[in-house]
């Protein structure tokens, strides 16, 4: 090991174990718990109760805050709660209101509730969007340029690792209790966030909040197109919604693919939850290593070309499928194929929300921030929803080639919103 390298880990080390690195496992997890609930454990536990599958599919539209929250963003820039400030306040209420409504969740019935559930489960989701508006501010002020890369990788992580609380550790715990006192010890977990909102104090570089709900509104975008121009502005924008188009729609219908090739439903529990799980995690992980030595741009363009290959390997397995008898060998290519589009989702999530955390200003991070995620989401709320529908028509073969197609329009804008080596301090702002 040469002398640089030497120096290069621990200094990267010491970088990850600071206090700030610590702040963002918790505002990753706050935000992760709530999604994952209304992703994982609302439709078991509405199956569970019987209602009908139609119904259950019908719970999805309520994610709808999480693409639309940068309509209300403007009011978090510009007001606050008594006490706390203007980021700290928000993010405590909407965790007192989500504890609330998680808990209360599992006192009524599916079965002769199903209103009183699609309601709460609606504010759940709002509550929970609103609460990412304020945390990912808070997150934006908190971290200097050179962190912002790390701490959205930490922030990735326990995002996902949250997901682990109402996937799994709920799920077993519903066949030993009842489901009333599953949802309070699922609510319990948004105390550990409540906990460090209230020890830790406002970013020392906030900006003051705008003068009106106006100026609120307006300026965010305002100082955006100024800072980058409207052809910079429109090229920024439209990598946000295409960087990340071809992988999330690989994946929209992972689980029936995985069916169709011939696993059983044992194969993809075991599988995919494993496989899927860690290589995401430690590829965020080491992402946002490499990025406080490669940069925010160059980890980009590397991480974004891993991402992309990853979709070959879904072509791959379905070029060698559907399977009549699954032994040890398909196994391990669904494994490694699963294993490999993590660590690609992994590595390119973690430059992308970098990316996505540094394109906002210090002074209008709340409404730039909601607007760029709300943006990002897009793909994976609507496109994906023709998914079926290309599948049926190309065959899983053509379907993931034209996915892979997909992922390099986002590439190729890395020339203009991220080049390899950035001249001037403006492109670098706006990149």
């Amino acid at each position: 090991m040469t002398d640089a390298l030497q120096r290069r880990l621990p200094n990267s080390l010491q970088v990850l174990l600071t206090r700030k690195m610590l702040i963002c496992v918790f505002t990753g997890f706050s935000s992760g718990l709530p999604l994952y609930l209304l992703l994982n454990l609302v439709p078991a536990w509405l199956y569970s109760e019987g209602v009908k599958l139609t119904t259950i599919g019908f719970f999805t539209l309520i994610q709808f805050p999480y693409t639309w929250k940068f309509l209300w963003s403007p009011l978090l820039d510009r007001y606050a709660l008594p006490l706390l400030g203007r980021r700290r306040s928000w993010s405590l209420l909407m965790q007192i209101a989500l504890l609330l409504c998680i808990g209360l969740l599992g006192s009524l019935s599916p079965s002769t509730e199903i209103t009183p559930v699609l309601w709460l489960a609606t504010l759940i989701a709002l509550f929970s969007a609103t609460q990412d508006i304020a945390l990912d501010a808070y997150r934006r002020e908190l971290l200097a340029e050179a962190e912002l890369g790390l701490g959205n990788a930490v922030h990735v992580n326990a995002y996902r690792i949250a997901g682990l609380v109402p996937g799994s550790l709920s799920l077993i715990l519903a066949d030993l209790l009842p489901w009333s006192q599953v949802f309070w010890i699922t609510a319990a977990f948004m105390l550990p966030g409540m906990v460090m909102i209230l020890l830790v104090s406002e970013p020392a570089a906030a900006h003051a909040a705008p003068r009106t709900l106006r100026a609120a509104v307006v300026e965010p975008f305002n100082e955006f197109l100024g800072r980058a121009g409207l052809r910079g502005a429109l090229a920024v924008l439209a990598f946000i919604f295409l960087y990340k188009l071809g992988d999330s729609l690989c994946t929209a219908l992972a689980t029936p693919f995985y069916l169709a090739m011939g696993f059983t439903k044992t194969d993809v529990g075991l599988i995919a939850k494993h496989a899927g799980l860690w290589p995401a995690v430690i590829g965020a992980l080491l992402g946002g290593l490499w990025m406080v030595r490669l940069g925010i741009n160059r980890a980009l363009w590397l991480f974004g070309a891993v991402q992309l290959s990853s979709i070959l390997g879904f072509a791959w397995l379905a070029w060698l499928g559907p399977h009549t008898l699954i032994g040890v060998d398909q196994r391990l290519a669904l494994a490694a194929v699963i294993g490999f589009e993590a660590l690609g989702v992994g590595l390119g999530t973690a430059a992308f929300v970098a990316f996505i955390a540094r394109a906002t200003h210090p002074a209008y991070t709340a409404t730039q921030f909601a607007l760029f995620t709300s943006l990002a989401a897009v793909p994976r709320t609507f496109i994906n929803a023709s998914a079926g529908w290309l599948i049926e028509n190309l065959g899983w073969v053509q379907f993931f080639l034209m996915c892979t197609v997909l992922a390099i329009p986002g590439m190729l804008l890395l020339s203009r919103v991220a080049p390899w080596n950035p001249v001037g301090a403006k492109g670098a702002q706006v990149a």
